[in-house]
C-alpha cells in the first residue's frame, strides 16, 4: 500500500499472493526469453553463437580447410622434389637415390609376377576366340590428313554407334540430290539388296572402303574408276530399312568400321 504523507491518504495498493508472484515471475521470465530469441534470430549477433552459421558458410569452410590440406601436401611433395633437383644439379646427390614422395600417385611395376594356371587358361581361350576376329587386322590407325568430300550435302540424322550395329551415319536431304564419291577410288560393287536397297561401295587407296547405301539410281558399274567429288548415284527410299529419302554412308578401313565425322566435316 502506498500512502501519501501529507494528507494520509491511500495512493495505490495491490495484494500479492503466492500464485500471484509465481504467474507475475512466469509472465516476465517468458517476456525475457521472448526478446533475447527474437534478438539472436533478428540480427547479425547470432552468427557469433557456435553452431547458428549458415549451411553455406560451414561447407565453404570445409572445402576451405580441405583445399588447404591438400595444398600443404602439394607444397611439400613440390619442395621434395626442387631440393632433390637442387642436390642433383650442385652434384650433392647421385641420381638413382632420390626418394620418390607422392607414394599415392607411383606404384612400381612387377613384370616377374608368374601366371596362375587360371589366367593362363583363360588368355589362351581368349586368343583361340579372337583368331579370326577382323578388328586385329586394324594395327595401323587410319590418317587424318587425307580430304574427304562430303558424300552428300544433307543433315546427320543418325549416327555413327557401333554397339547397336549402325556402321555409319544417315544423312537427310531433298529427293534427286546427287551422291559423291568421298574421295578417288573404284567401284567392287553396285547392286541392289533387299534391306539396304541400291548400294554402291568404292576401293580408295591408304586401306579405305566407302559404302553408299539406299540409293534411288546408281551411276557407276562395277570396275569403274571414279574421281573424289564424282556423282556415283541418286539419292532415294530404296530397302526395307529405309525411312525416306536418305542415304547411309559408311566408311571401313583395314575392315574395322571408322566414324566418318571424325574424317568428314558434315
Amino acid at each position: 500500500m502506498f500512502i501519501n504523507e501529507s494528507t494520509l491518504d491511500e495512493v495505490w495498493s495491490f495484494r500479492l499472493s503466492q500464485l500471484s508472484v509465481f504467474i507475475y515471475i512466469c509472465i516476465f521470465a517468458f517476456i525475457l526469453i521472448t526478446l533475447t530469441s527474437a534478438i539472436i534470430i533478428l540480427t547479425p549477433i547470432r552468427n557469433y553463437l557456435p553452431g547458428y552459421l549458415p549451411v553455406e558458410v560451414r561447407k565453404e569452410i570445409l572445402m576451405n580447410a580441405l583445399k588447404a590440406d591438400s595444398l600443404e601436401e602439394k607444397i611439400t611433395i613440390q619442395s621434395g622434389y626442387i631440393k632433390n633437383i637442387s642436390n642433383i644439379l650442385s652434384g650433392n646427390i647421385p641420381i638413382d637415390t632420390i626418394p620418390y614422395n607422392d607414394t599415392m600417385s607411383y606404384a612400381t611395376s612387377n613384370y616377374d609376377i608368374p601366371r596362375s594356371d587360371r589366367e593362363s587358361a583363360y588368355i589362351r581361350k581368349f586368343e583361340e576366340e579372337e583368331k579370326y576376329n577382323l578388328t586385329a587386322l586394324n594395327t595401323n590407325p587410319p590418317r587424318t590428313d587425307i580430304f574427304f568430300y562430303r558424300p552428300l550435302n544433307g543433315i546427320v540424322s543418325s549416327t555413327f554407334n557401333e554397339e547397336k550395329g549402325h556402321l555409319g551415319i544417315d544423312l537427310t536431304s531433298a529427293p534427286k540430290e546427287n551422291v559423291i564419291a568421298t574421295l578417288d577410288g573404284t567401284v567392287i560393287y553396285a547392286g541392289f539388296d533387299l534391306k539396304y536397297g541400291n548400294v554402291i561401295s568404292l576401293q580408295h587407296k591408304n586401306d579405305f572402303i566407302s559404302i553408299y547405301k539406299h540409293n534411288d539410281i546408281l551411276l557407276k558399274e562395277v570396275g569403274e574408276r571414279v574421281i573424289a567429288g564424282e556423282a556415283i548415284g541418286i539419292v532415294g527410299n530404296t530397302g526395307e530399312l529405309s525411312t525416306g529419302p536418305h542415304l547411309h554412308f559408311e566408311l571401313w578401313h583395314n575392315g574395322v568400321p571408322v566414324n566418318p565425322e571424325e574424317y568428314i566435316a558434315f
